[in-house]
């Protein structure tokens, strides 16, 4: 499913992560962010400088808790030596699930931020 068909996710969902987002942007497509986040999977494109964008399957496993881990596998261009994979809260992980759903917004790809990048290959470790 595509990003922009999307829809809400119910309320009573929604709620029990609201106290980790003060910010109102972020707070404004939590419930987009908890829809995607309910689906366990997003196909998009990493967008690379001056080259061509790389196409990655993520999947993660879906709890209910914000605190629960999640385990987020990402793999690169169908090639079993590109996966990746890292385990974070969910409050975390649906973090960057809205600066995914930011990101589609203002350039119309499905790309994780560059912070989640960071995290996924240890970078800041």
């Amino acid at each position: 499913m595509a990003i922009d068909q999307l829809q809400p996710a119910p309320s009573n969902q929604v709620g029990v992560y609201v106290p980790y987002y003060p910010q109102a942007a972020k707070r404004s497509l939590l419930p987009l962010a908890i829809s995607l986040y309910q689906k366990g999977s997003l196909e998009g494109q990493r967008k690379i400088e001056g080259g061509e964008s790389i196409p990655f399957v993520a999947t993660w496993n879906v709890s209910t808790l914000p605190a629960d881990l999640t385990r987020c596998r990402i793999q690169f261009d169908s090639e079993p030596d590109l996966s990746y994979e890292l385990m974070l809260a969910n409050f975390e992980f649906v973090d960057f699930l809205i600066e995914v759903i930011m990101n589609f917004k203002r350039a119309r790809l499905a790309d994780f931020s560059q912070s989640f990048y960071r995290k996924l290959l240890r970078l800041d470790e």
